[in-house]
């Protein structure tokens, strides 16, 4: 990265359902427990998000966890998905949005002056809510990107064959390789992403609703999928699903739209905490009321 590097460190059954405050979410008591602390590869500090004058995020402070999946829910219009692009730069592309206040990966500033986006995005790669494969081959979907970014790799063949065993789709297509990533279904299409995104090699992924449109065999997959990559990856994933989120994540953030006195709507982060205290015992009345029916 030109000027600034970042520095990294290296990386290579249906829920159980349970009442909580009389409703239901998904089970949370077999999951594994994230430490107290924290160890964060990305910290937040203060940020809040313009659209030109409107202030669309206020004040929100977070810590990501190494190797753990942070889940960002709250209703519609929360700013849940606005956060979630800032991570990798992607609010850089809509006219007029910038951002205010600290968001540090490895401890740099995303958001210096002479921190290269592009490599930010390499590093910190998403997922989006829709499958998005190019009209190419399923071999040249996962090979773009590392020619694109000029990875060194002995063997293409190799690192194609890696990428899509990692992303639990290697048994399914090895013998269609040339064939048009299009003729997939939904499901495998969302796979085939994630096989793209991790194929350059990323340390973060970013998941944008990622099974808001696949059926729900091909949801349990991705978030079988998700634990797995989580031995490797930090994966933040926002979702509408309550159930997926406590399925799946380490620790929640709950956001909010909440209007000041000037009757201006503005997404604000409620409470951050680990899944299970968040389903199981919120802080926040809010939390509470979102978890359990009352509005959202």
């Amino acid at each position: 990265m030109a000027n600034a590097p970042i520095n990294p460190t290296d990386v290579g059954t249906p829920p159980v359902e349970q009442p909580v405050n009389k409703v239901t979410i998904g089970d949370v008591s077999d999951r594994r427990e994230p430490p107290a602390e924290i160890d964060a590869v990305i910290e937040v500090e203060d940020v809040s998000v313009y659209y030109g004058a409107y202030e669309a995020v206020r004040g929100v402070n977070l810590q990501i966890g190494y190797n753990e999946i942070t889940a960002l829910i709250g209703p519609s219009g929360c700013g849940k998905s606005t956060v979630l692009r800032c991570f990798n730069r992607m609010n850089d592309l809509v006219v007029g949005a910038r951002v205010k206040g600290r968001i540090t990966y490895h401890g740099n500033d995303l958001y210096h002056a002479d921190i290269d986006p592009i490599e930010v995005r390499r590093r910190i790669g998403m997922v989006f809510q829709k499958p998005n494969p190019f009209p190419k081959s399923i071999y040249d979907n996962i090979a773009y990107g590392p020619r694109v970014n000029g990875l060194k790799t002995k063997n293409m063949d190799d690192l194609v064959e890696q990428a899509l065993t990692r992303a639990a789709l290697w048994d399914e297509v090895k013998d269609k390789l040339k064939e048009s990533a299009l003729a997939l279904s939904g499901g495998q299409q969302q796979r085939l992403c994630i096989a793209r995104t991790i194929a350059v090699q990323p340390e973060v992924i970013l998941m944008d609703e990622p099974c808001s449109a696949l059926d729900p065999i091909a949801t349990a997959r991705i978030e079988d999928l998700m634990h797995e990559l989580a031995r490797d990856f930090t994966i933040i994933i926002v979702t509408h699903n309550m159930q997926q989120a406590a399925r799946v994540s380490d620790r929640t953030a709950f956001f909010t739209a909440e209007v000041d006195d000037k009757g201006e709507r503005h997404g604000r982060l409620v409470e951050f905490d680990r899944t299970s205290q968040i389903f199981t015992n919120p802080n926040d009345k809010r939390t509470e009321d979102y978890i359990t029916g009352r509005f959202g």
